[in-house]
């Protein structure tokens, strides 16, 4: 898929003589079975395109087409049921961010027209595809009008040029939180996701950090502005020259839509040509290893442990942040995939666990996911909305960076705290945030090495009872507090945290 073209409606659109019969002749030679027409602060692009096949019915109807406009009205009816074209526009926001709105095909063009005038968008604007607009709405408004109306709020090339998550940009890290993890905005528009690494954009907001918790779907687009790449536009991409592949229950903006809600981040790839090697994401995941969101399950007998401790990730991943689970193999890239024997079997067992032993209900989704040429099983387990979530109804884990630990008091009151305020705030932004400078994904080291830490965890204070010291340690990725810990009752990470705050209290 495409979800982002231009057309000549667009006033910095680079070619006259381009039709939109055109472009999606060139969509259908590019192999993409869903596009979206997204014209500068307009939509009259797709209003023409509607209103050209209109006229050309009714002229059939009348008996007045002529052979040349028959043919015309036969090619656009049979690209139609090929190709999915949706309607929307890029909206340009307050500062000049660029914001990316889709609808389903049965939504009328003067409904999305009163929406940009809704937006701020001069009347008389209306028709030019101009970038510059005045004085518009502000983001997060914009992504929420979007909503209302029934369309999918995308943040355009959003590492890029105008995206919300552009570099060198002078706006508050809190700023850039509400920007990319409103709850309104459904995906972010990249163009980096054929890179690998911890630096590129999907990596950043891999719901990894503690400041941006919502892991983000991420797709490309290729904002073309011309049909077809040309020397003469060697840094601009034609139409479906950069895509997305994604695995849709059927071709509909229903089940796009679906997917961009879903916690299910393995139906999203990166277009694959028949040159590249089959994107295997499980391997990828491999690669990044154990994580605050995503740990890796070689067995899952009940011998061993195994299966229990699947459940305890379960419950902590609910209990913190989300996360997926990979059961069948290590995140050690060089030992061979085990994979499950039979995987229809292993998640009816697990569907069935989870449902029995984890309380309150928790709805996760289970898959099977082939790598390697092996079968697992893969859980998605979502942050749970009433917490604390228990295990055997007395048991509560959390997830503490790359580790799963039973929950102490304090962070057991702080769950039931955040339970009980479950309904006073939609907000996907954590309730404790330190204040950041700016973040970007492409400056992130640099930032980070001016700014606090935002992962592991500080020793507060200390107290000393009967011989006995006793510590405060704060999770720095929550600012949560926990009080009374001992070094013997410690977890691997706050016993380093006391050993070396013992080191630095004996130095002179």
């Amino acid at each position: 898929m495409d979800l982002h073209l231009h057309t000549p409606a667009s006033a910095d659109y680079l070619q006259d003589d381009v039709s939109y019969l055109d472009i999606l002749r060139q969509a259908a030679k590019r192999g993409v079975d869903i596009i979206a027409i997204t014209d500068h602060n307009t939509v009259a692009g797709y209003r023409r395109m509607k209103e050209e096949i209109e006229q050309l019915e009714l002229l059939k109807q009348l008996d007045r087409v002529l052979p040349e406009e028959k043919i015309r009205l036969k090619e656009y009816q049979k690209l139609l049921k090929q190709i999915l074209v949706l309607p929307g526009f890029e909206f340009t926001a307050t500062f000049g961010f660029h914001i990316l709105g889709i609808f389903p095909p049965e939504k009328p063009v003067r409904d999305i027209e009163h929406l940009l005038l809704e937006m701020n968008i001069p009347s008389e604007k209306l028709d030019e595809g101009s970038v510059t607009v005045g004085a518009s709405v502000d983001v997060l408004t914009a992504y929420r009008l979007i909503n209302e109306a029934g369309g999918m709020a995308i943040a355009a090339h959003a590492n890029s040029t105008h995206g919300v998550a552009m570099r060198h940009f002078p706006f508050g890290g809190q700023t850039k939180i509400a920007y990319t993890q409103d709850i309104n905005l459904l995906a972010l528009e990249v163009t980096d996701l054929e890179k690998h690494g911890p630096r590129t954009t999907a990596a950043f907001f891999n719901g990894n950090k503690p400041e941006y918790p919502r892991r983000m779907h991420c797709i490309q687009g290729s904002d073309a502005h011309i049909l077809v790449k040309t020397p003469a536009y060697e840094h601009k991409l034609g139409v479906a020259e950069r895509t997305t592949d994604v695995r849709l229950i059927d071709k509909s903006f229903k089940a796009l839509r679906e997917l961009f809600e879903s916690d299910n981040f393995s139906r999203t790839r990166p277009h694959q040509r028949a040159s590249q090697p089959t994107f295997d994401f499980v391997q990828k995941a491999r690669e990044e290893g154990a994580t605050f969101v995503q740990d890796f399950h070689e067995k899952m007998t009940l011998r061993g442990g195994h299966l229990y401790a699947i459940i305890a990730d379960v419950c902590a991943f609910a209990n913190s942040n989300g996360g997926t689970l990979y059961i069948g193999a290590t995140n050690d890239t060089k030992k061979a995939v085990a994979g499950v024997a039979n995987s229809k079997q292993a998640i009816a067992k697990l569907k069935s666990e989870i449902a029995k032993r984890i309380t309150p209900e928790l709805n996760c989704k289970l898959e099977d996911q082939q790598t390697q040429g092996k079968k697992i099983v893969q859980i998605m387990v979502p942050r749970g909305d009433d917490p604390p979530y228990a295990v055997d109804d007395n048991k509560i884990y959390l997830r503490t960076e790359a580790e799963t630990n039973m929950a102490v008091r304090d962070e057991i009151v702080e769950l039931v705290y955040k339970g009980m305020k479950k309904n006073a705030s939609s907000s996907p932004v954590p309730d404790k945030i330190f204040p950041t400078s700016p973040v970007s994904v492409d400056d992130e080291e640099e930032t980070l090495s001016i700014s606090p830490p935002r992962t592991g965890v500080e020793v507060v204070s200390v107290t000393e009872r009967d011989g006995e010291k006793y510590y405060v340690v704060r999770d720095l990725r929550n600012g949560n507090e926990v009080k009374n810990v001992t070094l013997k009752s410690s977890r691997r990470l706050w016993h380093y945290a006391i050993s070396s705050y013992s080191k630095l209290s004996q130095d002179p």
